[in-house]
């Protein structure tokens, strides 16, 4: 059964569909084995075991008469607790929304259900996302399962643990400063953070709320092929998210054999604006030589947003503020809860945030959005030149649990919020960006960063399989 929960998502559909296995077999080795090892890395926060076991007999009828399963036929699928479930607890990591219970489905987890995804439960995350670890006063901090004492990353961390550690073949992630991409590369294995816009959300009761900044919601998954067949189901245009955009040509799973023997990729270690440790650094270097031996031409640049850096970092922390002091003040509104009674109850941090939100001003937002257009006008004269761009995710392996990050990295100061990662500025911006495994440092995984074009998620994805190919990351598994 072990075997079986290490198995990627596009091989489990193709035997369900087959005959060889059935979602029953299915769903109860997965909960088997989140019975034996989600304490390790506090991954799962909520489990529906009896709904999931009741979908997974439906799917077997289903295919018993010979009906259609969808794409994801029968495959368990986990949820970070940032997406409404119907039915399903649903607390957003805030210790206030404990009892809140959803009548409607987000429209990523509504599509999974509609190809055929049977939902096993809730994974962890920070607060409403707010940080890029995951921990919360309800549920506490989630770590990597191939060291647990440190950092599963974040806010999607639970969802990467519970891939990386065989718990569930595929799951839904979110990500408005890397929260995909950090804990991808913290637990070692793909996250994809698709163009904005191509992975629609429904967000109310303010539907442009997700422009402050860009927020994406992508899978995570050990393969890209497995990511690839996720996309497939969730992209493609919806009425109701002012920023859908349409879906491309044919599909991801065939986007995936084109050729990457044209593509110029730029490799950039730092991209002259963040403090990477040596021990990583190495890493990358190692990495950008593999994208080569995939059969890519891989050269040495930097996009020339360093100069203004500090202004792109004070940008970013006025959006987040306001963000997170308008979903306090709307909460009532949004889940029938009012947060700012709560006070008490919320994560330092998130507190601290919601509070300076309340001083932003439209004209302080206005000026963030400048900047942000600096940063848009850096990477399109960038990309102009280079169909990908390739630095490391994060500047330090996963640190301790316990802590917002590190204060230092090889003896530099920096941020510990936000010095310690390197995906930011493609929320600024909406740039498709994955995470993919690329080495590991004293056992904690280290992620390498690639980064598309604007709406050329089918590009990075192919760039990733043939990395994939030659780099062989699926094969590793967490240690008993």
């Amino acid at each position: 059964m072990t075997d079986l929960c290490f198995e990627s998502a596009a091989s489990l559909t193709r035997q369900i569909r087959a005959g060889d296995l059935s979602p029953v077999e299915v769903v109860d080795a997965y909960l088997a084995r989140i019975e034996e090892r989600n304490e390790r890395t506090n991954a799962y926060v909520h489990l529906v075991e009896a709904d999931a076991r009741e979908a997974a007999r439906e799917a077997e009828d289903a295919l018993t008469r010979g009906d259609d399963p969808g794409a994801l036929c029968g495959l368990p699928v986990a949820i970070k607790d940032l997406f409404e479930t119907a039915g399903i607890q649903t607390t957003f990591g805030s210790k206030p929304l404990g009892a809140y219970v959803p009548d409607e489905d987000a429209l990523e987890v509504a599509r999974v259900k509609a190809a055929g995804g049977i939902v096993l439960g809730k994974t962890n995350t920070s607060e409403f996302g707010h940080v890029a670890i995951t921990d919360n006063e309800l549920f506490g901090t989630s770590g990597t399962p191939y060291a647990p004492e440190y950092t599963a990353g974040g806010s999607s961390g639970g969802s990467a643990a519970a891939v990386a550690d065989g718990m569930a073949p595929l799951a839904l992630g979110s990500d408005a400063g890397g929260s995909i991409r950090i804990p991808a590369s913290c637990c070692g294995i793909f996250g994809l953070k698709p163009s904005f816009g191509r992975v629609p959300h429904r967000s109310r009761p303010d539907g442009f709320i997700d422009a402050w900044p860009f927020v994406h919601s992508g899978p995570l998954t050990r393969t890209v092929e497995d990511a690839a067949l996720a996309m497939d189901v969730l992209a493609g245009p919806e009425a109701h998210d002012p920023f859908s955009i349409p879906a491309p040509e044919g599909s991801y799973l065939s986007a995936l054999d084109q050729p990457v023997s044209d593509l110029t990729v730029a490799y950039s270690p730092d991209m002259e604006a963040f403090t990477v440790a040596d021990s990583v650094r190495a890493i990358a270097d190692e990495t950008a030589e593999k994208f080569e031996e995939a059969g890519m031409t891989v050269e040495r640049a930097d996009p020339a947003f360093s100069e203004f850096w500090d202004e792109v970092e004070d940008a970013a922390r006025t959006l987040f503020q306001a963000r997170v002091s308008w979903t306090v003040e709307h909460s009532e509104e949004a889940f029938g809860v009012d947060l700012a009674e709560h006070g008490d109850d919320l994560s330092p941090a998130f507190g601290a945030m919601a509070h300076l939100g309340k001083k932003q001003s439209m004209m302080a937002l206005s000026e963030a959005n400048a900047v942000r257009t600096k940063v848009v006008d850096a990477l399109a004269d960038f990309f102009a030149e280079y169909d990908l761009l390739l630095t490391p995710t994060m500047g330090t392996p996963p640190f301790e649990r316990g802590i917002y990050g590190p204060e230092e990295i090889d003896g530099e100061e920096i941020d510990p919020y936000t010095g310690w990662y390197l995906t930011l500025p493609f929320n600024l911006t909406g740039h498709p960006a994955a995470s993919v495994p690329a080495g590991a440092v004293d056992a904690r995984p280290v992620g390498m960063q690639v980064v598309g074009r604007r709406h050329a998620d089918d590009v990075v994805l192919a760039a990733c399989r043939a990395f994939e190919k030659v780099a062989s990351w699926h094969a590793h598994r967490p240690p008993n």
